[in-house]
């Protein structure tokens, strides 16, 4: 069986000059957040041009998307060991807190999202239909296990979860003492099924100082 060819050339070239752009606008939104940061801010760090940018990111739109996808990808990795669905958005969230800026990015997105001729529209819907589904497949595994309390779906669990996440991330932007860890921890014990809602603990959320 043959393996798959690495890209060669000018096309590997581009693809490794794209993730270098990526890694750049992932460090410039994490510190600056959705209105602070510019397009000129990543193409220093990358030692291109504007336009160099948007050769490899058809617009700011385009790269904001990649950006929130890359993120992702990235909570699903740190995560990809969690003993179940709410351990890990638990983890997640308290990985998010080291990264204000790029929660304002998710925040800000998210609502313009609703608007169907926004750029971000499709790229939402499609993400929460899948985290929906992976969640609501793992609460119910969990449920046929007996570790989940039987009385409410997994669909309606795993739609709750992702509310709450998504909703604590606005709160704790407008203040930083909320706990999204430790919220999310007492709706997973709420989620448990008999006397083990009094067991398991969430990783803390490091608490972010005001500006």
């Amino acid at each position: 069986m043959s393996t798959p060819r690495k890209p060669r050339g000018p096309y590997r070239k581009g693809l490794e000059r794209r993730k270098q752009i990526l890694r750049a606008a992932l460090e410039v939104f994490s510190e600056h957040g959705e209105r602070g940061s510019s397009l000129k801010e990543i193409a220093d760090r990358v030692g291109m041009s504007q336009a160099g940018v948007l050769h490899y990111f058809n617009s700011r739109e385009e790269l904001l998307l990649a950006v929130l996808a890359e993120r992702d990808a990235l909570d699903t990795e740190s995560a990809a060991d969690a003993a179940s669905p709410g351990e890990a958005v638990a983890r997640t969230v308290a990985h998010n807190a080291l990264q204000p800026g790029l929660v304002d990015l998710f925040v800000t997105l998210s609502a313009a999202a609703s608007d169907p001729d926004h750029p971000a529209h499709a790229f939402f819907t499609q993400r929460y239909a899948e985290l929906s589904a992976r969640i609501e497949d793992g609460l119910g595994t969990a449920q046929r296990q007996g570790q989940v309390r039987p009385d409410v779906a997994p669909r309606h669990m795993a739609r709750m979860l992702l509310a709450l996440s998504d909703g604590l991330q606005l709160q704790w932007l407008l203040d930083p003492g909320v706990d999204m860890a430790e919220t999310i921890d007492a709706f997973n014990r709420m989620c448990l099924a008999g006397p083990d809602r009094t067991e398991a603990r969430a990783p803390e959320a490091p608490s972010r100082d005001r500006a």
